[in-house]
């Protein structure tokens, strides 16, 4: 374990004669592995004689001996360049990518520390298995042969939904991309990632609102905006570098931050003003903001009028969230609320950022929309400067994400439909009856059979159900029996007491990382446990896509560190076992037997993700702006002459039509200012063209240079027939669209991309040109209303503003309104968040793993505001209980701070290894334990699903605390 120093005295003389005795040493790849330095910023650590500095040398600057190689960050998604010095297969130093137009040359701490990651002795090294309660080592080859041969005993007995493919953010685009067609070809919609847990009510919500779920601008646009609105985000600490964009605002355009949270964070410390309010109460809280605006006229009247439906019934809920409601609801004085709504009306445009205080609620997808509605109220939308800048969390979730690793869809949001089965077999080239044979069918609530193909599968949030809720009560035939973690930290997931049951009743339990993770030591298992190696992204090659949508090469640093493999080579060794490799790959270059080559499969997904505009962003052209990343403008991303002229940094989707059309990408979505073809875009109408009577599409509006000037609905085939313009098809689009539906095709569907050239060419978005709605008649809330959490100590506020009934969807019964009547608040008084640190990422196993970030925050703590603690007799520094009205409990440090307001305690989402007051070093394999280990705050945390996507309520729930 690491400890903290007892003094600031820098032992200089020891140092000094380390270095003397260093200077000559030289370097080999095993060498330095066993020494395991490394090099942090300005710091370069060569490990061959015990892990301490070596002192500069002239042939150490020599080109011809030290390679660099460009990558990015494996943390948070903005995107930061690393730039990896390799000396003879060995990274050796990093410096951050001085060109890339996103980190500009800067590095938070964790991504000053990324060499650590492909260096790291506490890595898994070899495939094991847990054996009588021990580790023991296994071969590849017998580890997928075991493996593989319990989950055909599951599949035969139980059916394919009864393995859950738990996939990864940490994943590649075409890593993710070949996941979610693994468990096709498994057969199985039981498949899903992080996401579910981070931005899923954010997808929901965005998409359903204007029709693509992602970040609309960028963090570099943020130059651009007046007024920056940041409501349960903290960027200060998640995503650091991001502030340098905010702060560019702040200082050039003399911007006002606003910061919204219940918490007064880093973020919050920047702010011109800092709005506290009580969590879970966004809605409310946003509402009250356009009681102002719509009280005082400040809206924009004419961007509503022509770009925007259901802004009256938005109107209609607003007027009874009056300054005193609202104060009563979410603790913001209204006077201040009044200050905040002025200042976004005066300085427009403005953007809004959130992270995950914002989306993880039962809520979530109400507070997303809120959001929406109040950049649409004020005009901000698709302009430069303004948007909805959602900052996304891991590295690759966003692309992860748009690559279909859920439940609910395929590759590129296309659903789950027969029609979208359908594009992606053609994609395949697959047999589509062959496909649906290898899905399970089911008997529906209405007695007809259905094939689980088309329905959605358990979210990650809600697989523990999937394993111990009673089979009768799901919409598949039997339970989750093997759970295969690929790349995922289970304790960033609520109920982990229930977790750890589920855990010991599965058959069996696959661990597929870098890192043991929680997963390993969580339970009390003695056997039929696996953990493979997958390496780190930087020992593979492949794109990942930014929070902005822009698409970034990795190129590989060094060769997969010890037994490890990359996880393309994993997904065909275990499709090879399954017995359809062939088909799985069929149109994809191999590098060697197993190993899939990766542009092949970037150029696969380029061939199907229509939708998205996934098309137009060939491995050449993300390479290509990855050599040339000093051509690009700062703010803009848009290259200044060089060999990628006129294109925007990373080709943000939608990069439509094929490669060779060369869109240069999307850097703002809905932007009408400029030509389709340059970037510019509509509003999606993907709601249809008309509802009670009301026209949805775009009222005399369009894109810069529109043939058609108005609103217009999605291009099919039938529609440049109606115009005129099928006459522009080359002879192979028009056999193409032919030979698929004729004029039923559609701009998704047409795999030749004739429809979205033809229209893009007379400057038309091929998704169509409608208004936004503020009304999703198909959620649950059609207009986003306040609703109280289902753990809310304000039973005032339950009787006004109720939850849900409880509800079955995602296969599983939901509870809602059968939790909320049970009253805790007097046992358990407290509310109970959580959120993120600078020093750590995620579930924390791979940064608590890097001695460079353990030395930084070695204990897990609660914060408890010093009233609170004061009436509880907790002291600062002293450990304390934290347990939550389900009876999971944790042992933590108290830092009693007024960052918290009176009667919410914080905790941080990132540690792991103790379980409730039980240290389970010991359960780790040897050598592969974390630096730091401590208590989860997810063990704390409850029961709660949002209403739409399943996203877990981890941002308010209630808790008891006292000394320990």
């Amino acid at each position: 374990m690491l400890r903290k120093k007892t003094n600031g005295i820098a032992r200089r003389s020891q140092r000094t004669s380390i270095l003397s005795e260093a200077a000559n040493a030289s370097v080999d790849r095993r060498a330095f592995l066993r020494g395991s330095g490394l090099a942090i910023g300005g710091l370069a650590a060569i490990a061959a004689t015990g892990g301490t500095v070596q002192q500069a040398s002239a042939a150490a600057s020599n080109p011809a001996l030290v390679k660099t190689v460009k990558s990015v960050c494996t943390h948070c998604s903005v995107g930061c360049t690393v730039i990896a010095e390799v000396q003879n297969g060995v990274w050796t130093g990093q410096e951050p990518g001085w060109d890339s137009p996103i980190n500009l040359g800067a590095h938070c701490a964790k991504g000053a520390s990324v060499r650590e990651h492909a260096h790291g002795e506490r890595r898994l090294k070899y495939p094991m298995k847990k054996v009588n309660g021990e580790w023991v080592r296994l071969s590849w080859e017998q580890a997928i042969n075991e493996i593989g041969d319990g989950m055909n005993t599951i599949r035969e007995e139980s059916g394919p939904d009864s393995v859950y493919w738990l996939g990864s953010a940490k994943h590649n685009n075409e890593q993710a991309y070949l996941f979610r067609k693994f468990a096709a070809y498994w057969g199985t919609n039981n498949v899903d990632h992080q996401a579910r847990i981070c931005h899923s009510t954010t997808v929901a919500g965005v998409a359903n609102t204007w029709g693509y779920g992602a970040m609309t601008n960028s963090y570099n646009d943020i130059h651009n905006s007046k007024a920056i609105f940041i409501i349960g985000g903290n960027p200060a600490e998640a995503h650091p570098v991001s502030l340098l964009h905010l702060l560019k605002a702040k200082e050039q355009n003399n911007a006002p931050v606003i910061v919204c949270d219940p918490r007064f964070t880093r973020t919050a410390a920047h702010a011109d003003e800092y709005v506290r309010f009580r969590p879970g109460s966004d809605v409310a809280l946003v509402w009250g903001i356009l009681w102002h605006i719509f009280e005082n006229d400040w809206q924009d009247k004419e961007f509503i009028r022509t770009r925007v439906w259901g802004m009256d019934q938005i109107q209609d809920e607003v007027r009874k969230w009056n300054p005193e409601e609202v104060e009563r609801v979410t603790g913001a004085p209204g006077e201040q609320l009044r200050r905040v709504a002025r200042t976004l009306a005066n300085n427009r445009p403005g953007t809004v950022i959130w992270c995950m205080g914002g989306t993880q609620h039962s809520t979530g997808n109400n507070n997303t929309r809120a959001y929406c509605i109040l950049q649409l109220a004020l005009g901000n939308m698709g302009t430069s400067g303004g948007g909805t800048n959602i900052f996304r969390g891991h590295d690759n979730v966003q692309g992860a994400t748009d690559l279909g690793v859920l439940s609910h869809t395929l590759p590129g949001y296309y659903g789950l439909s027969a029609g979208a089965w359908a594009h992606w077999a053609r994609v395949w080239e697959e047999d589509p009856e062959w496909l649906a044979g290898q899905f399970q069918k089911t008997t529906g609530a209405d007695g007809k059979e259905k094939s689980l193909q088309n329905l959605t599968g358990i979210p990650v949030s809600r697989w523990i159900d999937g394993v111990l809720e009673d089979a009768d009560n799901m919409d598949q035939p039997n339970k989750v029996r093997a759970m295969v973690l690929w790349g995922h930290a289970p304790n960033s997931q609520t109920r982990m007491t229930e977790m750890k049951t589920a855990m010991e009743k599965l058959d069996m339990l696959v661990v597929v990382d870098p890192y043991p993770t929680v997963s390993a030591v969580l339970h009390d298992r003695t056997d039929g446990v696996y953990l493979l190696p997958a390496c780190t992204q930087f020992e593979t090659r492949g794109s990942v896509t930014a929070s902005n949508r822009s698409l970034q090469w990795r190129d590989k640093v060094v060769d997969p560190l010890f037994e490890s493999k990359p996880d393309h080579e994993i997904i065909a060794l275990f499709a090879d076992k399954f017995g359809f490799a062939d088909r799985l790959l069929r149109n994809i270059e191999m590098d060697d037997e197993h190993v899939p080559n990766v542009e092949s499969v970037t150029r696969e997904f380029n061939r199907g993700m229509w939708t998205v505009g996934y098309t137009g962003q060939s491995p050449e052209r993300i390479k290509k702006h990855m050599e040339n990343q000093h051509t690009f403008d700062r703010t803009t991303l848009q290259a200044i002459g060089g060999p990628a002229d006129g294109d925007y940094y990373g080709l943000p989707w939608p990069s439509w039509g094929t490669p060779e059309m060369n869109h240069p990408g999307t850097p703002n979505l809905y932007d009408l200012s400029k030509r389709v073809s340059e970037g510019g875009l509509t509003f999606r109408a993907r709601f249809g063209v008309e509802r009670d009577g009301d026209n949805l599409l775009a009222e005399g509006v369009y894109s810069k240079d529109s043939d058609i000037q108005d609103g217009y609905p999605e291009f099919t085939m039938q529609m440049l027939m109606d115009l005129g313009w099928d006459s522009e098809l080359t002879a192979e689009e028009r056999a193409s669209i032919d030979a698929l539906a004729g004029p039923k095709t559609n701009w998704k569907t047409d795999l030749s991309g004739g429809i979205q050239r033809v229209a893009i060419a007379h400057e038309c978005a091929p998704f169509g040109n409608a208004k936004a709605r503020a009304v999703v008649w198909t959620f649950p809330d059609p207009v986003p209303i306040h609703r109280e959490p289902l753990y809310s100590n304000r039973r005032d506020l339950v009787a006004d503003y109720p939850t849900y009934e409880d509800r079955k969807f995602y296969r599983l019964p939901t509870m809602y309104a059968s939790i909320q009547k049970q009253d805790f608040s007097q046992e358990y008084p407290m509310i109970l968040t959580s959120g993120r640190l600078v020093e750590y990422e995620g579930g924390g196993e791979e940064s608590r793993s890097n001695p460079w970030l353990a030395e930084l925050q070695q204990d897990m703590f609660v914060e408890i505001n010093p009233r609170d603690a004061n009436n509880l007799g907790v002291r600062d520094g002293k450990q304390v209980w934290v347990e939550g009205p389900e009876g999971g409990k944790v042992k933590v440090m108290a830092m009693v701070t007024p960052r918290v307001g009176e009667g919410v305690a914080f905790m941080p989402f990132h540690f792991g290894g103790h379980f409730q007051g039980e240290d389970q070093r010991s359960k780790y394999p040897d050598g592969a334990d974390p630096y730091v280990l401590g208590e989860s705050a997810n063990t704390a945390q409850t029961y709660g699903y949002d209403s739409v996507t399943q996203m877990q309520e981890s941002k308010s729930t209630l808790c008891k605390i006292w000394s320990a």
